[in-house]
């Protein structure tokens, strides 16, 4: 009988120790990636900032409970992130990039909001070799330096108000003068000077080229070189400075056509400026009024990825208590770029995600997305497209934002300013 309770207890042992071993192995399986990024949740780019980072943690969130981003072998990769405060502070910016770099060990990168805090990030993302997704930038020269890790969500700052010439030449085919008035940064300028080439294309003149320091709140030295009888008004900054500006234009009665402005007027709390938010256009990246959908990716045979527009609006709406803005949407669509190249290369190794990302042609929620792949404008977007909307007034006149251009999505026509 010993003999048989001995290779009983054998087997007993060998069994335990597969079990224990097929357990190990299994575990091996799961591996955990650090996604480092800064948020300017204080300073003069927190609300831009903020709303960015939640679509973010949004899209960790939900990888994360979904059981993690699967790879073809087995493997299965969770999501961990480390962020700091900016502060809205470019010097702060190149400082805690290195740290996520060489302390938390960040495998991959988020950029800050803005042009002028990516633009530092980027420095620091191509010195380390990490491959970095800039969520809120849409400065072209970013991605005119050579560098090869770097890539951007957003419509480029060169085409982000040109459209809103081709908007004013429908509203008013005799349109003759614009004046441009600018917050002088990074983002804004080259925004504007894309815009006054363009303008001059389409045979518009300018007469105004103002530009205005970060953090101006007396915009009257502005409004008053502004020339009578111009027949739109375009340029602004940033959330803050924007919203003053276009209550200062309503206030000291300027008589446009347009006023097109960057940033604030996509923002619901546009609307609290009351009847100086009625008529004023702005650009943006995404709105919930846009419906892109599988169907439109595969009639131009490309993936598509990520949940549709509804389910993402509402899982936003629960967690956070407020609509998403475009801001909220690039922040998402940052994570789910690195889900798919991560899933499409079965990897997490640098060189072979950036191959992936090279060559990646998507369509999401937030519309199509494509790099530029030439040396000379490395990973700058080529696939996205902008929207403009328009502050109306509803039946019942209440403010609500329609989308006005491009004629394939608009909701309704735009509209004059009306006489002040």
């Amino acid at each position: 009988m010993r003999p048989k309770s001995l290779v009983g207890l054998v087997v007993a042992v060998i069994l335990v120790m597969a079990k224990i071993m097929w357990a190990d192995a299994d575990t091996s399986k799961t591996r955990t990636v650090v996604i480092g990024f800064t948020a300017s949740q204080t300073g003069k780019l927190n609300v831009e900032g903020t709303r960015q980072i939640n679509g973010l943690n949004l899209w960790i969130e939900q990888v994360n409970a979904a059981g993690g981003i699967k790879l073809p072998d087995g493997t299965v990769i969770k999501v961990a992130a480390k962020f700091y405060d900016d502060e809205s502070s470019k010097s702060r910016v190149q400082e805690l990039y290195t740290k996520l770099i060489n302390q938390d060990r960040a495998d991959f990168l988020i950029s800050p909001y803005s042009s002028g805090l990516a633009d530092a990030a980027a420095v620091i993302a191509q010195q380390y070799n990490r491959i970095m997704i800039t969520a809120g930038a849409a400065s072209d020269s970013t991605h005119k330096k050579g560098y090869t890790v770097v890539y951007q969500t957003y419509t480029p700052a060169s085409r982000y108000l040109t459209g809103a010439v081709d908007l004013l030449a429908g509203l008013d085919p005799k349109a003759q003068k614009i004046a441009i008035v600018y917050e002088k940064d990074k983002f804004c300028t080259d925004v504007v000077n894309s815009l006054t080439s363009y303008a001059k294309q389409q045979g518009l003149q300018v007469v105004l080229f103002e530009g205005y320091d970060s953090g101006t709140t007396d915009f009257a030295p502005f409004i008053n070189k502004i020339p009578a009888k111009v027949d739109a008004v375009m340029g602004g900054g940033h959330f803050a400075d924007t919203s003053t500006l276009a209550r200062q234009l309503y206030e000291k009665k300027v008589n446009t056509k347009m006023i097109a402005l960057l940033v604030a007027p996509p923002e619901d709390q546009f609307a609290e400026l009351g009847d100086a938010a009625l008529g004023v256009i702005g650009p943006s990246q995404w709105e919930p009024l846009v419906a892109y959908t599988p169907e439109a990716a595969n009639s131009l045979n490309i993936a598509w990825i990520g949940p549709k527009a509804g389910d993402f609006i509402a899982r936003y709406r629960s967690k956070y208590k407020e609509e998403p803005t475009y801001h909220s949407a690039g922040g998402y669509v940052a994570g789910l770029l690195l889900e798919k190249a991560i899933n499409q290369s079965g990897s997490t190794a640098t060189a072979k995600v950036k191959e992936v990302l090279d060559h990646l042609d998507i369509m999401s929620f937030y519309g199509r997305l494509r790099f530029d792949q030439t040396p000379a404008g490395h990973g700058l977007q080529v696939g996205h497209d902008m929207v403009y909307i328009q502050w109306q007034q509803d039946a019942q006149g209440k403010l609500v934002k329609q989308l006005v251009w491009p004629e394939a999505v608009k909701t309704a026509a735009a509209q004059p300013i009306k006489a002040r």
